[in-house]
């Protein structure tokens, strides 16, 4: 009898990127995360951090990206999938694109910042030298109401700004 072998899909990993976002909730951080997978297996993973390194590229995806180029060996992550609970930033975008990467997979779009196709689309510019695949809407309500807490937490305790 032929055994089966369930390869997890884009909401199996865009559930573990959800769990790096409520990380990053817990600890006062923007929540999203993110995660490289490569051949089916997560190579990087990350969330934000902005605020704990006291870094402003410290965004899910830059740290996720530099855990999966140290396990590849190499800068170039062309065979990987970056899946990322919102839709990723304009510096994101451009790394996203410098490291080849094959798939971008986001859970809610950025109207005011998205650089996925939100106010640009970064990942797919015909000049570029690579564009990425983009799959957006996986998981898109838990990814937007984790952000909608946490905003809405945050201008509570700070009415005035």
């Amino acid at each position: 009898m032929e055994q089966l072998i369930d390869i997890p899909g884009d909401a199996y990993f865009m559930n573990e990127a959800l769990r790096l976002a409520r990380k990053a909730f817990e600890k006062e951080e923007v929540p999203i995360g993110a995660i490289v997978v490569r051949e089916g297996r997560i190579i990087g993973r990350a969330y934000n951090q902005v605020e704990l390194l006291k870094d402003a590229t410290a965004h899910a995806e830059m740290l996720a990206i530099t855990q999966a180029e140290a396990a590849v060996g190499d800068w170039r992550l062309n065979d990987c999938d970056l899946y990322v609970t919102k839709e990723p930033c304009a510096m994101c975008a451009g790394a996203l694109v410098h490291v080849r990467m094959r798939r971008v997979i986001f859970g809610c779009p950025d109207p005011r910042a998205g650089a996925a196709g939100g106010i640009i689309n970064l990942l797919q510019m015909p000049s570029f030298n690579h564009q990425c695949e983009i799959m957006s809407d996986i998981l898109r309500d838990e990814c937007a109401s984790l952000l909608q807490t946490f905003f809405q937490a945050r201008r509570r305790s700070n009415p005035d700004g």
